[in-house]
């Protein structure tokens, strides 16, 4: 089975039609030789692709001087004697309107793309080929559009190929259907279409239809559940898992390159004399990375032996604002993967470590990237584990994906979670490597324990944070088991939780990826009600534990407090392995964090921690930074003036920052959740703790500073902290005379905040 021998089914075909054409064009047309008349195959048949079952899709063509009973004569004794074996598919029509239908019907147009001559008139076919491809050509900024349309409305009955448990081969997306749709897009001369990336998937799909038609005796291109054992023995797979993980892998491929090709045709389409249509204009978005046509481009003449980060740096920020990295661009990581340039040092830096989790975190868009990563083998370099996983089948009603897809799914759902926790980045963490363990006999979630450790050791995590991970992998099913299996009102319950889950913070971080596994899994595996079970389950075992999940206040040292008693502005400057360390101590005002970031910020430097206290007159700071793109070097003595000049005067602060904010606006992001600002008024004796999740951005903590200042709130500590993409600001506030705020008065301020936050 293969290409040989569907060729020879259509050769086979061409010799019946051709021992029956003259003999029929004699008896009923009148005509000796092959001038006036014509059979074509178009579609599958005119490509020479025929399975077991398929149709033979005949175009047959004359010059308009016979009459009706003539043509249905000849048409008769030319298909008769086929129509016992094959289902044929034909039309009788003059050059003229094969033309004018090709123009109103899509699929008409499509299958002309692949004409040939079977018998007779061989003028007649090529005139007609001529036409298609010409005006497929010329018309194509129309035919295009027109084309995807068709492809939507198909998906939409078809599903995906990849995530079906009962596929149609050829209609569903990434199947034969698009691989000839693909074919046709490069027929059109738009763009450039690399074919050769997806020989391997067609042949593989086709290997696969031809076998089902064979194994069923049917000509149907559904692959039922109860008929893949046999199909998967046939073409000797081990067993019918491995072959839809083939088929997912194929699809997928296929998928990807239509994907990108439709990316490139709304992008970088040409015109018909090969000139781009638009001129590509240049953002520069993060160090050594910029946006070029709507892409993710890494910049010229860049050493990545020098940057091996910048793979990651680019995946992050392709997520982030919703765009596709070029192809070149991929190849260029891969290319630094393999020769070793690109390797990662272990454990990875923490700017590393930040831009997976800014990846994993970025939603939908993330799945694009994601799949990016796999079908360019990109992935594979960071995190080898993921290969084991790739395209694992999961034959059973319950989930909708595969392995690997289910747990980018669980991370796209998670990600509309990190306002719910405080440890966002071990959330999506842990959400794409739930399932690390399936693949084997072994219990998943006993194995996934094992294999996650390492992985987050390597990945940079703290030992207490991989002990955490450890717990949400082990134990990602139990919340949902012991809610639905379980008498909620028996101690013994809350009991068996709180043996395995030892803080709230854990807590909060299984119930959210509870959460995310089970929308992830779809409607088989999650409800509305098991959700309500879920809920009811965690308050019950929260109001049982004791502790606190809010950041605690920052210590000083002694030299930190004799520098803060002097009440002088002091700024040391250090190298840090994320760009900067910056302690800062200053005589204290009310609105001075607000100051200090607004200066780090037109200075072009990235936030990534700080940690403030207030003492007595002055304020102590400690601040790790990171420097942007374009971003002036900067030094202790610069520093500290330009600090000193804003604690007399903001405003020329607040005029910067407003033109970085207009742009920032100007670049695509990604749709996030609304800010999370709550406030808690037990968890310190003399303040009242704000906390404020929230998609980080420029100029970020300048806004909360101003708008806690505009309230007429004192900060007498902060904790700000990005994880990713997301940052946690933990502000303890006290009124201007000292003392924490009342419920009312704390209401009214985190509803300012969340406004200017908007």
């Amino acid at each position: 089975m293969g290409t040989r021998e569907r060729r020879e089914r259509s050769n086979e075909s061409d010799r019946s039609l051709l021992s029956l054409f003259y003999a029929s064009a004699k008896e009923h047309l009148g005509i000796e030789g092959d001038k006036g008349v014509a059979v074509s195959a178009v579609g599958g048949y005119g490509r020479g692709e025929l399975s077991p079952g398929s149709d033979l899709d005949i175009l047959i063509l004359h010059q308009g001087q016979f009459s009706s009973n003539q043509l249905a004569a000849f048409v008769n004794a030319l298909l008769y004697p086929l129509w016992d074996s094959k289902a044929v598919d034909h039309a009788v029509r003059t050059r003229v309107e094969t033309y004018r239908i090709s123009q109103t019907d899509i699929k008409v147009a499509l299958g002309l793309l692949d004409i040939r001559l079977v018998a007779g008139d061989p003028d007649l076919v090529a005139g007609v080929q001529r036409d298609s491809i010409e005006s497929w050509h010329k018309n194509s900024r129309a035919r295009l559009p027109e084309l995807r349309e068709s492809m939507s409305a198909r998906y939409e009955r078809a599903g995906e190929l990849a995530y079906l448990l009962e596929p149609d081969i050829k209609e569903a997306r990434g199947g034969l259907r698009d691989i000839s749709a693909l074919r046709a897009i490069a027929l059109s001369g738009a763009i450039q279409v690399p074919l050769e990336r997806i020989s391997w998937a067609e042949s593989t799909l086709n290997n696969l239809r031809e076998t089902l038609h064979i194994v069923t005796g049917r000509n149907k291109d559904r692959l039922l559940f109860q008929e893949q054992d046999k199909v998967a023995a046939a073409l000797g797979y081990e067993d019918a898992d491995a072959m839809m993980s083939e088929v997912a892998r194929a699809a997928r491929l296929v998928d990807y390159l239509l994907d990108y090709t439709w990316h490139l045709l709304d992008h970088k389409a040409r015109d018909g004399f090969g000139r781009f249509l638009r001129r590509p204009r240049t953002v520069s978005v993060a160090h050594n990375i910029s946006v070029s046509s709507n892409e993710i481009v890494i910049d010229p003449l860049i050493s990545i032996v020098n940057d091996p980060i910048i793979g990651l740096r680019a995946a992050a920020k392709s997520a982030q604002l919703g765009l596709p990295i070029s192809l070149e661009s991929c190849a260029v990581i891969s290319a630094s993967l393999k020769d070793g340039s690109g390797t990662i040092p272990t454990p990875w830096p923490r700017e590393a470590r930040e831009n997976l989790i800014a990846l994993i975190g970025a939603g939908e868009s993330m799945v694009r990237i994601f799949e990016t990563l796999d079908q360019e083998e990109i992935i594979f370099g960071w995190i080898p584990e993921w290969r084991p996983l790739r395209s694992l089948a999961q034959r059973n009603a319950l989930h909708r994906h595969t392995v690997d897809r289910h747990m980018v799914e669980t991370a796209v759902h998670a990600a509309k979670l990190t306002r719910k926790v405080h440890r966002p980045d071990l959330l999506l963490f842990a959400a794409l490597f739930h399932d690390i363990g399936k693949g084997s006999e072994e219990d998943h979630s006993i194995r996934g324990e094992r294999l996650i450790a390492p992985l987050a050791v390597r990945i940079g995590f703290s030992e207490g944070d991989v002990k955490t991970l450890q717990i949400l992998v082990k134990h990602h099913l139990l919340l949902s088991a012991t809610a639905t299996r379980r008498d909620l009102d028996d101690p013994a319950t809350i009991a068996s939780i709180i043996e395995v889950i030892p803080d709230l913070n854990t807590l909060e971080l299984l119930h959210a990826l509870s959460v995310a596994d089970g929308e992830a899994t779809g409607s088989a595996g999650w409800s509305d009600w098991k959700a309500s079970l879920v809920s009811d389950l965690v308050q019950r075992v929260r109001r049982t534990m004791s502790g606190s999940m809010v950041a605690a206040q920052p210590a000083l040292s002694d030299e930190q407090i004799r520098l803060a008693e002097n009440a002088t502005l002091t700024v040391t400057l250090e190298p840090h392995s994320s760009g900067y360390s910056i302690e800062i101590v200053s005589p204290d005002k009310p609105g001075l964090l607000s100051l200090v970031a607004g200066v780090l910020s037109t200075a072009r430097l990235d936030v990534k921690s700080a940690r403030t206290k207030s003492h007595g007159p002055s304020a102590v700071m400690y601040w790790i930074v990171s420097p942007e793109p374009h971003a002036q070097e900067i030094t202790q003595i610069g520093l500290h003036n330009e600090i000193a000049k804003a604690y007399e005067d903001s405003a020329h602060i607040e005029e910067r920052l407003l033109a970085r904010a207009k742009a920032y606006a100007s670049i695509p992001n990604i749709p996030v959740p609304a800010p999370e600002v709550v406030f808690f008024n037990d968890a310190a004796t003399d303040a009242t703790v704000i906390e404020v999740r929230s998609h980080d951005r420029p100029g970020l903590l300048f806004r909360i500073g101003s708008a806690i200042t505009h309230a007429k709130v004192d900060i007498r500590s902060a904790i700000v902290t990005t994880l990713g993409a997301e940052a946690i600001d933990t502000l303890y506030v006290t009124e201007l005379f000292g003392g924490p705020l009342s419920d009312e008065r704390a209401k009214e301020v985190t509803s300012q905040l969340r406004l200017a936050l908007k």
